[in-house]
């Protein structure tokens, strides 16, 4: 059975294509955009909660050091230095950290270069053979 189309119903069933793709490409549009207003919303309030979080830790921050007022000189003095023996600690563990961090990656780079001179080697050695069996 052959279906046979005018030149009118052929430019018809164009469109239609047309108007249907048309149609399919904005609704996805539109889904995109929903998904981004909804993405943003969501970070609004993430960005609102961590705003609230700042605020009761610096809320936190000044109880602390009005308790502290309370305490006498010599408690005062004992805080005081294991602040100060905290902050040393803290800064020998980032030294540390970054040390070990540097030599992990040195470690790889050789890693990374022996086995890049053994592929060499290798590749070298294949090409040999090749020109050798070449040279027969």
């Amino acid at each position: 059975m052959d279906i046979i189309f005018s030149a009118d119903q052929l430019f018809l069933l164009i469109l239609a294509v047309i108007f249907l793709i048309a149609v399919i490409v904005i609704v996805i549009e539109w889904r995109k955009t929903t998904v981004s207003k909804n993405d943003v919303i969501l970070l609004e309030k993430q960005a609102e909660l961590k705003k609230i979080e700042l605020v009761e830790k610096d809320l936190e921050s000044k109880q602390r050091k009005e308790n502290l007022v309370d305490l006498s000189e010599e408690d005062q003095e004992k805080l005081k230095q294991i602040r100060l023996n905290t902050s040393e600690i803290t800064a020998k563990v980032g030294l540390l950290s970054s040390q070990v961090s540097e030599r992990v990656d040195q470690l790889e780079a050789k890693n990374e270069l022996i086995k890049l001179q053994k592929l060499s080697l290798e590749l070298d050695k294949k090409e040999k053979e090749l020109n050798d069996l070449l040279n027969k």
